[in-house]
């Protein structure tokens, strides 16, 4: 029985689509509404090094940034929880590579369009007339004539846990990678034959593959995936507590749970928001 990694979590999706391009070009064809002749065809990957994360998303954040060969750049990034401050982080870090651009010496008008492709592990549009919508594709547009469009920023926004297979042909392969995004994880026991019958997804499967990973890639790939359910963990509870001297004894109590699961205390800080001091004196009392 072939064993698993998580494909939404930061050394498998980077594995998949960070190293493999066109895994990379096929994911973002399957996502992004092209026109017939505008899909990319071929990328070289960039550095993802943008901007520093904020606060708790820098643990749950995982990205590949790339640029294909008609000059469009792409992020791609895979947002394990759902923040407040996460469409804000979206718009700045898609402002900065498109401005960017310009310290290369380029003229104004050589621009060339981002798009910001982004899966969420979460629901955030919870209203009635979107309850069905896992997709949402954001262009700046002319409000009365929405035909009319500015073009340079694109935003795309995929809500995973709202997705529901619909076997539609002209689909295929958008479905295809939402399912390996969102049905398989360590506990799968059987890989879905729609996904072993396509050659992008079946490749995408051997490269998640416990066993091609090393022991200490292994290590690192837990110690994320505990970071990373820290981080929903507190995003959850604050959302239902919203209380300030809530959130002070959740983080405290995540904390606990952290340091009890082998966590460092540096590591555990930064996801808290806890002084180092405040960790250590919490450890201390739980020995």
């Amino acid at each position: 029985m072939r064993k698993y990694l998580n494909p939404t979590y930061d050394l498998p999706f980077k594995r998949v689509f960070g190293e493999h391009k066109h895994l990379c070009i096929s994911l973002i064809n399957s996502m992004i509404p092209f026109d017939t002749g505008q899909e990319v065809v071929e990328i070289e990957y960039l550095s993802s090094e943008l901007v520093p994360a904020l606060d708790l998303l820098k643990n749950s954040v995982v990205d590949v940034r790339c640029k294909d060969s008609a000059g469009r750049h792409f992020i791609v990034e895979m947002q394990l929880c759902w923040h407040d401050k996460f469409r804000k982080r979206v718009l700045h870090n898609a402002s900065k590579v498109y401005s960017l651009q310009l310290e290369k010496g380029k003229k104004i008008e050589l621009l060339q369009p981002v798009f910001s492709l982004n899966f969420i592990n979460h629901i955030f549009e919870h209203s009635t007339e979107m309850e069905n919508e896992y997709l949402h594709h954001y262009k700046i547009v002319n409000i009365l004539h929405t035909e009319k469009q500015i073009e340079g920023l694109e935003f795309i926004f995929v809500e995973l846990p709202k997705f529901k297979p619909e076997n539609k042909a002209e689909k295929k392969l958008h479905e295809l990678w939402m399912r390996f995004l969102t049905e398989i994880d360590e506990d799968t026991e059987e890989s879905p034959p729609e996904l072993l019958a396509c050659p992008e997804t079946k490749e995408a499967l051997d490269y998640i593959e416990r066993s091609a990973y090393t022991p200490e890639q292994l290590d690192s790939y837990l110690s994320h995936k505990v970071n990373a359910s820290i981080v929903v963990e507190i995003q959850e509870e604050e959302r239902r507590k919203g209380k300030e001297e809530g959130k002070a004894e959740l983080r405290i109590e995540v904390a606990r749970k952290a340091l009890a699961a082998g966590v460092p205390v540096e590591t555990v800080a930064q996801l808290t928001g806890l002084t180092t001091e405040q960790v250590i004196a919490i450890k201390q009392s739980h020995q």
